[in-house]
């Protein structure tokens, strides 16, 4: 957890926060007490979002769908406020590392406690599609390990089947539809989700759980994707019943895989819970929650108390229900199409003067750093713009880990900065611009021919089109010779993920252009960043544009020219 910093709030409704869990694509984590004592997690979205209508309209459904799901496993919306000028959510904090945190730090987890663990969730997932809901991100990081049991976060996209939710809301900026190499295979071909497709992602988190690793390991989104369609999963040292459950929850057909309920019935025949209280964890575990919750009880919020309700916990404004925020990420400047975000009037932290956590970023050369998030919005502000266990089991606890909610869904974005290398190399050596006319020409001084100059975009794909891989964005510039870089490949998957090539021309000519490229150094861990050879060929107006990368599938795609 990292201490506020000056120009975040200390308060978000009736909640004083203690500190800052994590963010997100859609906005910040904070921890946070209510004034009866109750330690919980609030959700605030950036504020250029709460000006987008379309946003808080998806926000508001997305905290209905969820106030439909209760009950063991899963973590519970205590208080939201979608209305507000900055929309939040506040959930209860389950003391617990997540799934992907604990194998990081202490290895794949005993075989009683991954069955324990898939049996948990698969009770929760039972319930879940009962109410003809799918959860739809079911992975390592939406999984948090407590002494309660397992407990399934970030229903935030869970969405109904009953086909209100159209797939143009569901790929909305900053809206996530799955991670790769979790995702189902009908999901990543964009055909019709159900149930299903929540049972393929629970059986590769089974295979991680107990090996470590993913079934479909991958260095890119597309390298990962690929796989899930066409290749049979890596199963590592799964054995047994486990090895063949897993097998059955990772087969591509839909209609092939287990229902949750039998995948429950076959690993806790009397049910998760009889497990759970004869102990689940393993010691180190056990331990790291323990210390962990006796650190939070030394925890205070600095500043006033927060305005809100007399003292006492709140009375839920939308009712209890589980309810996650997004993508963990890095904040940017909000996008210049949402106009200037709105005056601030949330309570702001002190000054810092210890040195504080500060934001983490791209290097220089390779991305503008992110700039900083300001909570402060002001109340009055209107949104502008066109376009938010008897003995059940719970993991709801008093509690909590202080990082258990840092770790959420993947799915950062980078933007490369453009810049030409030893001088601008666009211009003649007499300083005039080349002109766009004669695409076979090469103006003085420069090596590429001007038909291949400019913003090119084309959906791509693989396996002679079978596979969609998204939208690639290429920037080509004028370069002085073989050598010096030419431009980019922004490449933009299914789920809403970025990844940037640099290339460096190789040779140029009317008829192709050749080029070297690398991933950029800012770019996330799913990336490919193994040297490639991308080509160019002009088809008409437009580029084909071909790569040599096995491990990314070695993706086509035709491109037009939209700069």
């Amino acid at each position: 957890m990292h201490p506020l910093e000056p120009d975040e709030p200390t308060a978000v409704g009736p909640y004083r926060l203690l500190g800052r869990l994590g963010s997100g694509g859609m906005g910040r984590v904070y921890l946070g007490r209510s004034a009866g004592g109750r330690t919980v997690a609030v959700k605030v979205v950036h504020p250029h979002f709460a000006q987008d209508e379309g946003f808080r309209a998806r926000f508001r459904r997305e905290v209905e769908a969820a106030r439909r799901v209760g009950g063991a496993w899963t973590a519970p919306v205590l208080d939201a406020d979608p209305g507000a000028p900055v929309p939040w959510v506040a959930t209860g904090y389950a003391a617990g590392p997540s799934l992907t945190d604990a194998v990081r730090d202490g290895g794949p987890l005993p075989e009683h406690s991954t069955r324990v663990l898939v049996a948990g969730l698969a009770e929760a997932l039972a319930q879940v599609h009962g109410l003809d809901l799918v959860h739809r991100d079911v992975k390592p990081s939406n999984v948090l390990l407590t002494l309660d049991g397992p407990c399934l976060i970030d229903f935030g996209i869970a969405r109904a089947t009953d086909g209100t939710a159209t797939r143009t809301a569901l790929t909305s900026t900053g809206v996530s539809l799955g991670s790769p190499g979790y995702m189902a295979p009908e999901q990543i071909l964009g055909n019709g989700v159900d149930g299903a497709a929540d049972v393929f992602s629970l059986g590769a988190v089974l295979v991680f759980a107990a090996t470590g690793r993913a079934p479909f390991p991958g260095d890119s989104t597309a390298a990962l994707l690929y796989k899930v369609v066409h290749e049979q999963p890596e199963l590592g040292g799964l054995s047994g019943d486990l090895r063949d459950l897993a097998a059955a929850c990772l087969h591509k057909d839909p209609a092939a895989r287990p229902a949750p309920a039998d995948v429950s019935r076959r690993l806790a025949p009397g049910g998760a819970a009889a497990l759970v209280t004869a102990g689940w964890l393993p010691g180190p575990l056990v331990e790291r929650v323990s210390r962990s919750a006796v650190r939070l009880l030394n925890l205070d919020a600095a500043g006033a108390p927060a305005a809100g309700p007399p003292p006492g916990d709140p009375v839920p404004a939308s009712g209890p229900v589980p309810f996650t925020g997004p993508a963990v990420g890095v904040f940017g400047p909000p996008d210049a199409s949402y106009g200037a975000p709105p005056a601030v009037s949330y309570v702001v932290a002190p000054a810092v003067t210890d040195g504080g956590a500060t934001g983490t970023g791209g290097g220089p050369e390779d991305s503008p750093r992110p700039g900083k998030l300001s909570l402060s919005v002001a109340a009055a502000a209107a949104p502008a713009g066109s376009d938010g266990r008897g003995r059940k089991v719970s993991c709801t606890v008093v509690l909590a880990v202080a990082g258990a909610l840092a770790a959420v869904t993947v799915g950062t974005v980078f933007v490369f900065a453009m810049l030409p290398e030893d001088g601008d190399d666009t211009k003649d050596s007499a300083g005039r611009t080349p002109s766009a006319t004669g695409d076979a020409r090469t103006p003085a001084g420069g090596a590429v021919p001007v038909r291949y100059l400019g913003e090119w975009r084309g959906k791509a794909s693989t396996q002679n089109g079978l596979v969609p891989l998204g939208t690639f964005d290429v920037t080509v510039q004028q370069a002085s010779g073989p050598g010096r870089r030419i431009g980019t490949v922004t490449q933009t998957d299914l789920i809403g993920n970025k990844c940037v090539d640099v290339l460096t021309l190789k040779s140029a000519s009317a008829k192709e252009l050749v080029a070297r490229g690398v991933g950029a150094r800012t770019n996330d861990g799913q990336c490919s960043q193994t040297p490639h050879t991308m080509r160019l060929r002009p088809v008409g107006a437009e580029l084909q544009y071909t790569s040599v990368d096995p491990k990314a599938g070695d993706p086509e795609a035709r491109l037009r020219k939209v700069g």
